[in-house]
């Protein structure tokens, strides 16, 4: 199963979500697809969706993916990656209205020159980016909190 998630923010993805949809009416993507679409316009014709889930029902459907593609969306990323799941990130644009500004392009930059994900800049890459994910290996997500606490911690203590 292909899990699509676009986040929650006010703004809409409506590219992913049709770029998906025409993906799948192509034969490309074959298979359950799902995705939740959060405040987008587009309503996906050859796919289900829900607009938004809730975390019990994400999670079980990150569990359950074979495939995810996201937004940059942090959490969403990191929830893939500690279930080891390919994951395809496609950065919302401000040109288009999807944020505020363009700093999804460098987490899923960030992300993917650590070899933890695919990064497609454009949906009309999507095709080549899912194809590369299902084939790639990935290199494993190892966790930076505990690092990150104890020198919060320690510089607290030294002030």
């Amino acid at each position: 199963m292909i899990f699509v998630a676009v986040g929650t923010q006010k703004f809409p993805f409506n590219r992913l979500l049709k770029a998906v949809d025409d993906l799948i009416g192509q034969g490309v993507l074959s298979g359950e697809v799902f995705a939740q679409i959060g405040h987008s316009d587009y309503v996906p014709r050859h796919y289900a969706y829900q607009r938004f889930l809730p975390r019990e029902e994400f999670q079980s459907r990150i569990n359950d993916c074979d495939l995810l593609i996201t937004h940059s969306g942090v959490a969403t990323i990191i929830a893939g990656l500690k279930l080891h799941k390919p994951v395809v990130v496609v950065p919302r644009h401000a040109q288009f209205g999807e944020h505020v500004d363009d700093h999804q392009v460098q987490i899923a930059e960030s992300f993917s020159e650590k070899n933890l994900l695919v990064m497609c800049k454009q949906p009309d890459d999507l095709a080549e980016a899912v194809a590369y994910a299902k084939t790639h290996t990935f290199d494993r997500y190892v966790s930076q909190r505990n690092l990150v606490i104890k020198t919060i911690r320690e510089y607290l203590e030294n002030i």
